[in-house]
């Protein structure tokens, strides 16, 4: 096997088992919230705390791959969260598990920061569209596969199986790419800026910890603003530096930047639609985590279709009018959503979450071809770090925001009338996430008109 081929296979199973890992954990939330001794509001952290740590580090890491090595960090970022894993399998303690997914989100930031720029490094531009389409493939492959087998396995194994399991198959795909001697850089013999990274790790934090445990604690309303002075400087520190952390200049580039914000905002509206609807079929109208796993299972079947196609299509068709159309189908979606009461039609909601899953395969390969596209070879790690920076802080925000709707709604809720109180704060979620959609639309449609290659 060459080791391109390797490469290429390495990076396709963890860009499926990262949103498969997410997904089944998703799905387990009641089960855990059972073994915890927690209410299901309160497992949102199980999830949180994972994009976090991911979040907080994933730029650093991305730098890091580009003057160390990328397949080299990819490889030792594959070892942490192999162990990281394996770890949540077994560890009891509630609090202890939260902070072992916040490291398990620092070590798959590892991975998340170079696949991207390892995939694009390894094969031509004429099938960059094509290669990150079927790596899209993989993820909503991930995705979809995630609620499905993860609900088989909390109902028949138990939730602790899911991160044992994964771990097993991480360990494999460490033996895979360690036989891989070749290695990319993008600022060889460069060095590393401490300062910044430090900086930006506790504006992330910060902001994102504050953002979603807003209602608990009065100084943590501080935090947000705090961060804000932090990005500031983080700005004044990226342009004094000789060596930044990331290149200014190539926010320069408006289709780069535009698509990078639609990207934020677009994963901002829809990553935790998987989580509530999770709680939706669960605990409102009564389903098993299997049965529920599998109707879920509609959205990114559909995903996993449409993203090849459209990634390929964008290497031949502009990527902002096919990205914009699929942001347009997402916003009425989730819309749509905010109407869900205890008697909506599961055929209804199947037929939703197809309309969804199509318009989000059609914005997401696109968009991130467009991305890609933008930039000279040279930038392709920094740009990978950055996509990968707007869709782990978007899903952040994403899990931040629902935290924080729910805690909002059910300070006062007492067992009788909790599922009640949890149905209401549904329509307001997915409101809030339809009028992200809209901005997120703009951003799509402002990016202006790409080079086709």
């Amino acid at each position: 096997m060459t080791e391109q081929k390797r490469i290429l296979i390495a990076v396709m199973i963890t860009s499926f088992i990262g949103p498969f890992m997410g997904s089944s954990v998703n799905i387990a939330v009641p089960a855990m919230a059972e073994d915890f001794n927690m209410m299901p509001d309160e497992l949102t952290w199980a999830v949180t705390a994972f994009l976090i740590g991911s979040a907080a580090t994933l730029l650093p890491f991305g730098r890091l791959a580009d003057i160390k090595g990328r397949r080299r960090i990819y490889l030792q970022g594959l070892a942490c969260i192999c162990a990281t894993t394996l770890v949540c399998a077994v560890v009891q303690n509630f609090l202890a598990f939260i902070f072992v997914r916040f490291l398990q989100g620092l070590s798959m930031s590892m991975i998340f920061g170079t696949s991207m720029a390892l995939l694009v490094s390894c094969c031509g531009a004429e099938n960059r569209g094509k290669t990150i389409g079927l790596s899209a493939a993989c993820v909503y492959s991930g995705v979809s596969l995630g609620p499905f087998i993860g609900g088989f396995i909390t109902d028949y194994l138990g939730w602790r199986m899911i991160f044992g399991l994964i771990g097993i198959a991480l360990l494999i795909n460490f033996f895979l790419i360690f036989k891989v001697k070749i290695d990319w850089y993008g600022a060889k013999d460069k060095k590393f800026d401490y300062i910044g990274s430090i900086i930006y790790l506790v504006m992330i934090v910060l902001f994102l910890y504050g953002l979603s445990d807003w209602t608990r604690h009065e100084f943590v309303h501080y935090m947000p603003f705090i961060a804000f002075i932090l990005f500031l400087l983080f700005i004044y520190e990226q342009k004094k530096v000789a060596s930044p952390l990331v290149d200014l200049s190539i926010f320069k580039n408006i289709v780069f930047t535009m698509s990078n914000i639609a990207a934020l905002i677009h994963y901002s509206a829809t990553f935790a639609l998987g989580f509530v609807l999770s709680l939706y079929l669960q605990l409102v109208r009564g389903m098993d985590a299997f049965t529920a796993g599998g109707f879920l299972l509609i959205q990114p079947f559909i995903m996993t279709i449409v993203s090849p196609k459209a990634g390929a299509l964008s290497d031949k068709f502009s990527s902002r009018l096919i990205a914009s159309l699929g942001m347009g189908m997402m916003m009425i979606g989730l819309f749509a959503f905010s109407f869900l009461d205890k008697d909506t039609s599961f055929y209804l909601i199947g037929i939703n979450l197809a309309f969804i899953g199509l318009g989000f395969g059609l914005f997401a390969s696109p968009n991130n071809n467009a991305i890609m596209g933008a930039v000279e070879a040279k930038f392709y790690g920094v740009a990978s770090s950055i996509l990968a920076v707007m869709r782990l802080t978007g899903q952040a925000i994403s899990m931040s925001l629902v935290t924080l709707l729910l805690s909002i709604f059910t300070a006062e809720a007492i067992e009788s009338n909790y599922v009640d109180i949890l149905l209401h704060s549904f329509k307001y979620i997915f409101i809030l996430f339809g009028f992200l959609c809209i901005i997120a639309l703009f951003a799509s449609l402002m990016r202006g008109k790409e080079n086709v290659k």
